[in-house]
């Protein structure tokens, strides 16, 4: 309907400085000529709970369980108990978690400012109706293809087109939805509502998304495909060699290969890492931080090079006029009434203007017949009142260029106290194509300065105590950027840059190797910043407020922007500080650690029951014995030293630093017991024909000294023991000494013997110095192969560069 109402053009025209009526906007919506939902987009109840049931392990599970109960041995299909609890488990946690995310949204969603019945109204951008007059301010992000109808802005398409530069756009020129307001206001008509949208056509969503960034989930998701395609054929040769060279029967060749197949299969820790990073985000919404992207959690942790926008990071945001300073042949009263006159020409809402106003309240008789409206690329602004000359305020390096050498050491003596320095000047000429006017001459520096948040210096000393390497990147003059940031602590706050002497990209590499404080710097600057970090092998992640700052945001590892910024740095980033609040920053980070360096931990637990069961499986094809665990054995066995301890230790406090790489920490840990119990299977194969050992006492023995393998590799990963670790280790220890002693029949195992006994007790000696041993060695070749690799790769990738 709506796609077919546009087309025809059924259209409306209201008057640009009065827009729709009320009864014209609910003709609109009826027609379903409307925006639609444009906020940030969680699953579906029944999508989550979809995703938690039928994924391809459960799917292999359920057909496991229905084998063994066809064949007559439903007790054997325990293990579906551990399954459906993980599906109900995850299923909660991560509805709740959208309910969480879906509540923050509708604080931080981008709202539309349009003018209706001649009164300005701001409404969620899904209430947009086609033909409404739509009010744009710097910041804003456009919501849909519109028109302009009165007023000029320049706005910024990269987003939707790749081209960064500002766009002037003119009454009679078009909007795209998806682009954001650079500089200047205006009033647009929306031309496309919803799918129509040029953003929508394109991309299917105006939204920028990017790619899962997330360590972990790309090493899990090698481990399942891996598993994918291991476990039928394994399974398969398994089932033939019981059933056709054996001999066993078809119930104990069905519930063997069930065993095995049950034991390869990871069964909880897809659930525990999606249930680890919704805790996170569930506990994260309680100190007012929305996270866009539940894995930006992990990427966050991992940062260590963390680029700060000094506006509303640093300092609040808010400025103060702390005098004015005339040239000479000028006085402060020309400077204040040029001042008043620009403030009240031009409709900039930076900080810097806002303070001016603050500064200069009375109302000017000068009428402009022009403006300039200020952008972060030019870094000034300005109007021409006819028979008064143009007038003009920015950045003097930017306003005079090289004409602004003779003035630089005064402005500097002010920046060294930590002032913003602004420089007015005027001209007779008009401006032309917004370029700034011929035979500008300047009249004074306008004194502002910041006000440093009280948090800044713990935040920040936070982070260097944490290794994270700073980054103060600001529009404003070096050494301002730079005073300020040593008020706020910021260590090496004296090694500053200004970036308008960087002129080449290798400048620019040098430059974000060697220095912490930029000033001067432009939107595609703060981007190229990123890039070159990125490029030296750094994890980076970006804060950031306004439109200037989005394309860092886009192209960071991580980003983060405040809640009080423009429309477009929320929609790019991955976290949004609900409350402005830069010291919530070490709570995403020790949130992020506590999720990893827990996950490394139980993901180990999980791995090493999959590797161990794999070559065990592989083995059995070869050997002429039967394959000795039933899958009821692998509950116990899994349950108690990998089931319930990964969870409970997964959601423990945790605030180590990262170290290494997520795959090679994880299997650090793991082989050595996936490779004792193994070598325990064998040497039992090996014992068994000496000792007359049945296969009910081959299968009884293969599960303690499993179990108890296990509960090794548990203890090592409990080190240090607190007390919920002490309790957890001998709880679980002493639940498996009552299942053995009394429980046996229901686990089909046996009471021990002499010979079991016999074999036992050297076997238990072997599998302790025999685990001892390979931790010691794998923890030496696995560290030694991973710490060298890194600053090889790095020195390669400048030699690179270099040739």
């Amino acid at each position: 309907m709506a796609q077919t109402d546009q087309t025809r053009g059924q259209r409306l025209h209201p008057d640009p400085a009065a827009g729709l009526s009320s009864q014209q906007v609910a003709g609109q919506i009826q027609r379903g000529l409307h925006n639609g939902d444009s906020g940030v987009k969680s699953k579906t109840e029944g999508q989550i709970i979809w995703e938690n049931v039928f994924t391809f392990f459960n799917l292999l599970n359920f057909a496991l369980a229905a084998a063994v109960i066809l064949v007559g041995s439903p007790r054997s299909a325990l293990f579906m108990g551990v399954i459906l609890s993980n599906i109900v488990i995850g299923s909660f946690q991560g509805i709740r978690a959208k309910h969480t995310i879906d509540k923050l949204s509708l604080i931080s969603s981008p709202k539309a400012a349009v003018l209706r019945d001649g009164k300005r109204q701001t409404i969620p951008v899904e209430q947009v109706v086609l033909d409404d007059i739509l009010l744009l301010t710097a910041g804003n992000q456009i919501c849909a293809d519109a028109v302009v109808a009165a007023g000029e802005c320049e706005v910024n398409e990269s987003l939707i087109t790749g081209e960064s530069d500002p766009i002037l756009k003119q009454p009679g020129e078009s909007l795209l939805s998806g682009s954001f307001v650079v500089s200047g206001q205006c009033s647009a008509q929306v031309e496309h509502v919803g799918a129509e949208n040029y953003a929508n056509k394109i991309a299917g969503d105006a939204k920028y998304i990017k790619k899962r960034n997330s360590e972990i989930m790309d090493s899990i998701d090698l481990i399942v495909k891996i598993i994918g395609f291991a476990i039928l054929p394994i399974g398969g040769l398994l089932f033939w060699k019981q059933y056709f060279v054996l001999g066993d029967t078809f119930q104990g060749s069905v519930v063997s290969t069930c065993a095995a197949m049950v034991g390869m299969i990871p069964e909880g820790l897809v659930l525990l890492i999606s249930l680890a990073f919704a805790v996170s985000v569930i506990k994260l919404s309680r100190h007012k931080t929305l996270v866009q992207d539940m894995y930006c959690i992990e990427t966050l942790a991992r940062v260590d090079t963390l680029c700060l926008d000094k506006t509303g990071t640093i300092t609040e945001g808010s400025m103060q006029v702390d005098g004015l300073s005339p040239f000479e042949g000028r006085t402060e009263a020309e400077m204040k009434e040029a001042l008043a006159a620009l403030t009240g020409s031009l409709q900039d809402d930076n900080p810097t203007f806002l303070a001016l106003k603050d500064y200069l309240p009375g109302q000017s008789a000068w009428y402009a017949s022009g403006t300039v409206p200020f952008s972060s690329a030019r870094k000034w602004s300005g109007a021409f009142f006819p028979g008064k000359g143009a007038y003009v305020m920015g950045a003097g390096e930017f306003v005079l260029g090289e004409a602004f050498r003779q003035r630089f050491p005064q402005a500097e003596e002010y920046s060294k106290n930590g002032q913003r320095v602004l420089l007015l000047a005027r001209s007779d000429s008009p401006f032309e194509d917004k370029s700034l006017p011929e035979g500008l001459e300047p009249m004074g520096l306008v004194l502002i300065s910041d006000k440093i948040r009280r948090e800044a210096p713990r935040t920040l000393r936070y982070f260097a105590d944490q290794g994270v390497d700073l980054k103060v990147i600001s529009g404003d003059n070096a050494v301002t950027v730079s005073q300020i940031a040593k008020r706020a602590g910021l260590e090496n706050a004296d090694r500053y840059c200004d970036a308008t002497t960087l002129r080449s990209d290798e400048d620019i590499r040098r430059a974000v190797s060697e220095y912490a404080v930029f000033g001067r710097v432009t939107p595609q600057q703060k981007l190229a910043f990123v890039k070159a970090l990125k490029e030296d092998g750094h994890t980076v992640a970006m804060t950031g407020d306004g439109v200037n700052d989005v394309l860092a945001l886009k192209e960071a590892d991580c980003s983060i922007a405040m809640a009080s910024g423009s429309d477009a740095a929320r929609t790019v980033s991955n976290l949004v500080l609900l409350d402005s609040n830069f010291a919530s920053m070490p709570l995403v980070v020790q949130e992020g650690r506590r999720s990893i360096n827990n996950l490394q931990r139980s993901s180990s637990l999980f791995l090493q029951k999959t590797i161990f069961s794999a070559l065990i499986g592989v083995l059995f094809i070869f050997i002429n014995y039967t394959y000795p665990f039933e899958p009821i054995q692998q509950t116990l066995i899994s349950s108690l030293t990998i089931g319930v301890p990964s969870f409970i230790l997964a959601l423990e406090p945790n605030r180590d630093r990262l170290r290494g790489k997520f795959i090679f920490n994880v299997l650090k840990m793991c082989i050595p017991a996936a490779l004792t119990m193994t070598a325990n299977i064998v040497l039992l194969c090996a014992l068994s024909g000496p000792l007359g050992l049945a296969s009910q006492e081959m299968s009884t023995l293969a599960v303690i000294l499993t179990s108890l393998t296990g509960f090794i590799m548990l203890f090592k990963v409990c080190t240090p023991f607190n007390s919920l670790r002490g309790f957890l280790f001998g709880g679980l220890l002493a639940v498996f000494v009552v299942a053995l002693l009394f429980l046996g029949q229901f686990f089909s195992l046996v009471s021990l013997t002499l010979p079991m006994l016999i074999a036992l007790l050297p076997m238990l000696l072997f599998a302790i110095v025999l685990m001892l041993a390979l931790l010691h060695f794998i923890d030496h070749v696995i560290a030694n192969s991973q710490s060298p690799m890194y600053p090889f790769r790095k020195h390669r990738r400048a030699r690179k560069r270099s040739a």
